[in-house]
């Protein structure tokens, strides 16, 4: 009998979600997403996505060619009115189980829609030269908003969507009142008014779906499960890192994309990296019970029962563009993932390793994270600041080619720079910060300075720690120093103390 594989990628999804930087409208945005491969699917179809329904990517298999057309025809055009500004390919493959393996199939589907996603689809906010334009995004203006504000198609929707919570819901569980989900920035900032936009996204999927994606059963399973995983990562690093007891207080988090083993979430500066780091040990946690047998019985790692996760940290100024927050943060995650897969790194199992990677936004402008590494984290022709990834684990610390440290180490140098009396702790930064702008200029004063700051200094262990270099890496002749990150992460974790006194 000939059954119908269905395939739909979403695309422009970060696009859309931050086309501006006001953060009602990201939520709003977020939550259109969510229910595009959820709950505008089921209600278009009467069926929910059988294969897989997450992260803007659905497959399902039609039993009628008659509904299989129906989803053809409608279904972009019903995603296009519900977010203007999203567009979406899709791709059908016949497939009679008899005759055709699902593996044969779900390949053909694939090779499909990466065709459907090179050709351009007609955009339905185009409008004349003469239109109103909604400032904020340049689109056409279709409606006012409080105090008279000119609004595109896209800003009407997302506005209408944001006292929607599935996404809160899925974030941080059922229990929590949503009067204490964030709807402004000014929510989320904290004491410096610098915030994080985190990506995380899971390794080692395409040798999962190589194994598993041939048997449509299981591949459904599998998906289904991933889901759940992921979600429960990001409720469990909620509850550790987040949540207060105090009901009143607004939660500093807000989740952007969750689903399938992609996560995305706007986060108070100073909660990033614990927040990462426990994500990434719930992630392993979690896919070990729900995917461990299904791992194991298709050997898809040797020795492995578990999924790893890597994550991108971008610390910016509230103020700063969201998008180029976003593109830097997926930037770092991507980063992350090549140093996890590198030779030296890469374990015998064929699973790469949990790791973040972050960087503070110094500048006015982002360009790509290769020019700000040249521009900013290269103080002379032998160094250089990149020390990062950061492993969730020991695992990557006894490779012969590099030595890496753990989230916990970068965090226990930060905090050894927080704690004890402020003058030894003022002292001992003030010789770092020092060091490293002779760095810049003149690399013999930096050593000169280094060995006067030992003779003035208690604490030689830790400076030592944050300026010796690892050895250099495979591929390149740098010397790296954990310094810049140490110091960077450190002024996001610190308080700024009441000007009130200094300005009596």
């Amino acid at each position: 009998m000939t059954k119908y594989l269905y395939g739909a990628a979403v695309q422009g999804i970060q696009g859309f979600i931050f086309q501006t930087n006001d953060l009602k409208d990201v939520i709003g945005a977020s939550e259109l997403v969510e229910q595009i491969c959820t709950t505008a699917f089921s209600e278009l179809t009467g069926e929910k996505p059988n294969i897989i329904g997450a992260a803007g990517n659905i497959k399902h298999v039609f039993d009628s060619e008659e509904a299989c057309r129906n989803a053809v025809l409608k279904f972009p055009k019903q995603v296009m009115e519900m977010a203007p500004g999203i567009t979406i390919s899709q791709a059908v493959v016949a497939w009679d189980e008899a005759t055709n393996p699902f593996e044969v199939a779900i390949e053909e589907l694939e090779k499909k829609l990466r065709t459907q996603r090179n050709r351009p689809a007609q955009s339905m906010t185009l409008g004349l030269i003469g239109t109103k334009r909604a400032p904020k995004t340049g689109l056409p203006a279709v409606a006012c908003g409080k105090e008279v504000e000119l609004i595109d198609a896209a800003t009407v929707r997302k506005r209408a969507a944001q006292d929607r919570v599935q996404l809160c819901q899925k974030c941080f569980g059922n229990r929590v009142d949503d009067k204490r989900f964030a709807f402004d920035i000014k929510d989320i900032t904290g004491h410096n008014d610098w915030i994080a936009i985190i990506h995380a996204d899971g390794n080692g999927l395409g040798q999962v779906v190589q194994q598993v994606g041939k048997d449509k059963e299981k591949f459904s399973e599998f998906s289904k499960k991933l889901d759940q995983a992921t979600c429960a990562a990001a409720q469990e690093a909620f509850l550790k890192v987040v949540d207060s007891d105090d009901v009143n207080r607004v939660i500093p988090l807000r989740p952007v994309v969750l689903g399938g083993d992609d996560l995305t979430v706007i986060i108070r500066a100073d909660l990033a990296v614990l927040y990462a780091r426990e994500f990434m040990c719930a992630f392993e946690q979690h896919t070990r019970e729900l995917l461990g047998d299904l791992l194991k019985e298709h050997k898809v790692f040797q020795g492995e029962d578990h999924l790893s996760a890597c994550a991108g940290i971008a610390f910016i100024k509230s103020s700063f563009p969201f998008h180029y927050g976003y593109h830097l943060a997926e930037a770092l995650c991507d980063r992350a993932k090549k140093d996890a897969k590198s030779e030296a790194i890469m374990p015998a199992s064929g699973l790469a390793p949990s790791c973040l990677m972050f960087h503070k936004v110094q500048d006015s402008y982002i360009v790509r994270y290769d020019d700000i590494v040249r521009r900013e984290l290269r103080p002379n022709d032998k160094a250089s600041w990149e020390f990062g990834p950061y492993y969730l684990n020991d695992c990557a610390a006894d490779c012969t080619q590099a030595k890496r440290w753990t989230v916990d180490e970068l965090l226990h140098n930060v905090n050894k720079l927080r704690s004890g009396s402020s003058r030894k702790n003022g002292a001992l930064k003030n010789h770092v910060r020092r060091w490293m702008s002779l760095m810049h200029d003149s690399p013999k004063q930096a050593v000169q300075h280094l060995k006067r700051a030992h003779a003035i200094n208690n604490d030689t262990a830790t400076l030592d720690r944050l300026t010796a270099s690892d050895r250099q890496r495979t591929g390149d002749n740098f010397f790296r120093y954990p310094a810049y990150d140490v110091m960077s992460l450190l002024s996001i974790m610190t308080p700024i103390k009441n000007n009130k006194k200094q300005n009596r």
